[in-house]
């Protein structure tokens, strides 16, 4: 199967904030030496800090693939994004998405696609058939971060682990469960796409059996308190087993996103669920560190949160982002 070439050019078509385009984001944070720009439409609020390209250029330039960087509440694709997308393939570029919807199942990319020769790749869709799980003991290390919503750092947290641990000599693997994920991490399995009887199947089989001091380091998904998708967070949680709990919090949120009725929950409720589910497939589950997403708040203000947390819940509290993870993994078990 052909596989995704770089440098990319991140299409952020319109987005209306920041967290919209955290597939593209997540990309140019973790792999920046494969993104040579960005292209973004009128009324985009996006910006990924990399220059600003349009087609032609990038392909001068030699870009390889257009992604798709965006999220978006049931996964489409705007029609007005359609055009772009096709003069990318009549440009010579392959495009690669994590959106829900197959972009070949939109008959003018599937047109331009054969007519130009170039691939689509939708790396949301699982290739592999995927059993359902069975809560079988594995031997092996495994950490999971949950959280109080979706869209709030699982996914950084769960790279500075591996990032920490790989320094460190340790034995680590990202395990990636959704889309930014897997296209930092070159291969994984999007959760959120898989039929829900097979959901905790599929985090059995992104982190099997392994040696007795091997940590896989599993992408959380959403929030067990989201309405949308507490079903996905379930499966990962059954699915991963976790020794180790990372809770992941942005403390300036007032609601989920997107359910402006849903208030955030507190800290302890959301460990205690977390606690609960989890034990149904490994009972010495415990969580061990919080991290913050912590670019809300002010320099001061960042550092007295943190403390107040940490002192609140006896946990090692940082930011992963910004404080690095070696208090988190010095206290992993």
């Amino acid at each position: 199967m052909k596989e995704m070439q770089n440098p990319y050019l991140m299409f952020l078509g319109d987005v209306a904030d920041q967290l919209a385009a955290k597939t593209a984001k997540g990309i140019v944070d973790w792999r920046p030496d494969w993104c040579l720009g960005q292209m973004k439409l009128e009324g985009c609020k996006a910006d990924l800090g990399i220059p600003d390209m349009g087609i032609r250029e990038a392909v001068e330039n030699g870009a390889r693939t257009m992604i798709v960087g965006i999220v978006n509440s049931g996964g489409f694709l705007p029609e007005h994004w359609i055009s772009a997308i096709v003069e990318a393939l009549d440009a010579g570029m392959d495009v690669a998405s994590g959106l829900h919807i197959r972009l070949g199942s939109i008959p003018e990319l599937k047109a331009a696609a054969e007519r130009n020769g170039r691939t689509l790749f939708d790396v949301r869709h699982p290739t592999q058939t995927i059993p359902t799980g069975k809560g079988t003991p594995r031997s092996g290390k495994r950490l999971l971060a949950v959280g109080t919503d979706c869209s709030i750092g699982k996914m950084y947290t769960a790279l500075a682990l591996e990032k920490e641990m790989l320094a460190r000599g340790m034995k680590a693997d990202f395990r990636a469960t959704g889309q930014t994920g897997i296209f930092i991490a070159g291969s994984g399995i999007s959760v959120d796409a898989v039929v829900a009887d097979f959901i905790s199947g599929a985090v059995e089989m992104l982190s099997p059996a392994n040696d007795a001091d091997h940590w896989d380091l599993i992408e959380g998904q959403g929030s067990l308190f989201h309405a949308s998708y507490a079903g996905v967070s379930l499966g990962l949680l059954h699915g991963a087993q976790a020794d180790a709990l990372i809770l992941c919090h942005e403390p300036t949120r007032t609601h989920m996103r997107g359910l402006p009725h849903m208030p955030i929950p507190g800290l302890k409720e959301c460990m205690e669920l977390n606690l609960t589910c989890a034990r149904l497939t490994n009972k010495k589950a415990a969580f061990y560190g919080v991290a913050i997403n912590s670019s809300g708040l002010k320099e001061g203000e960042r550092e007295e949160y943190l403390a107040k947390i940490e002192k609140e819940l006896g946990l090692p509290t940082v930011d992963p982002f910004r404080d690095g993870t070696a208090r988190i993994v010095d206290n992993l078990p």
